[in-house]
């Protein structure tokens, strides 16, 4: 998938698969956005891609800063091609019943609302343009209940519902909006998760999870034709056809 002259703004991209990301969107040609809390880790992974990238501090929760990423995109390559909702948290891993309310609702505010401020501040933007690509980080969690996870079931549940609302609304102006359901990936996350000893999916060995570029690569081949069947779903890294059709099996 050659990516030259398109930009991408990837969002959670200082670790994990959102810096697996920016590598094999830059590799592809593309200009890349990285933007995460930590100023320093996205600004050192930028320099390291070149002249095509820049990395910014943004907090998801904060609409401001959400749209200043997408401004920013906008000053530095002349538009937005492709958004990648990626910036997620799992933690404080609790039970409904003595989860901190403030620390529950934080977690929504990241995986929610962020995935719907990247939307908002993308969309006048890319349907002005002709249309682009909303890519989000779905969740197995979206679509079945874990213990502890509330917040985080809850929050992807709602995420992927987005998805479909902007498919639904801004298809025809030539939005791609998919999800991406990646199962368990070897990131600090699952490290995190393995620290809790709760529920079944702390329980997993290391070598059970896929690698980061896994779900780096499914990224880049979803804004391909090839998986326009795909617009307004969510594909999941599971399913053994889709591995084959990105070149993973």
């Amino acid at each position: 998938m050659d990516m030259t002259g398109k930009t991408v703004l990837i969002t959670g991209a200082s670790r994990g698969i959102g810096a697996e990301a920016a590598r094999v969107f830059a590799l592809a040609g593309a200009n890349v956005g990285l933007v995460a809390r930590s100023a320093s880790t996205v600004e050192s992974l930028a320099a390291d891609l070149g002249e095509r990238a820049f990395g910014m501090v943004c907090d998801v929760s904060d609409f401001a800063q959400v749209d200043a990423a997408v401004q920013a995109c906008l000053e530095r390559f002349g538009g937005l091609d492709v958004l990648i909702n990626n910036a997620g948290v799992v933690e404080p891993i609790s039970h409904l019943a003595t989860a901190d309310p403030a620390d529950w609702g934080q977690v929504v505010d990241i995986n929610l609302k962020g995935v719907f401020y990247g939307m908002r501040a993308a969309l006048p933007v890319m349907t002005q343009s002709g249309g682009g690509s909303i890519l989000t980080i779905s969740s197995g969690a979206a679509h079945s209940p874990i213990e502890a996870w509330s917040h985080y079931c809850a929050s992807k549940a709602g995420a992927a519902m987005l998805t479909r609302c902007a498919d639904k609304e801004n298809r025809a102006a030539g939005i791609r909006a998919m999800g991406l359901s990646p199962g368990t990936v070897a990131t600090q996350m699952q490290r995190e998760i393995k620290a809790s000893g709760i529920n079944p999916v702390s329980q997993l060995d290391w070598e059970d999870h896929v690698p980061p570029d896994w779900p780096a690569r499914t990224l880049l081949w979803m804004c391909s034709p090839d998986a326009d069947e795909f617009i307004g779903s969510e594909i999941s890294l599971r399913d053994e056809g889709i591995l084959k059709r990105v070149g993973l099996a």
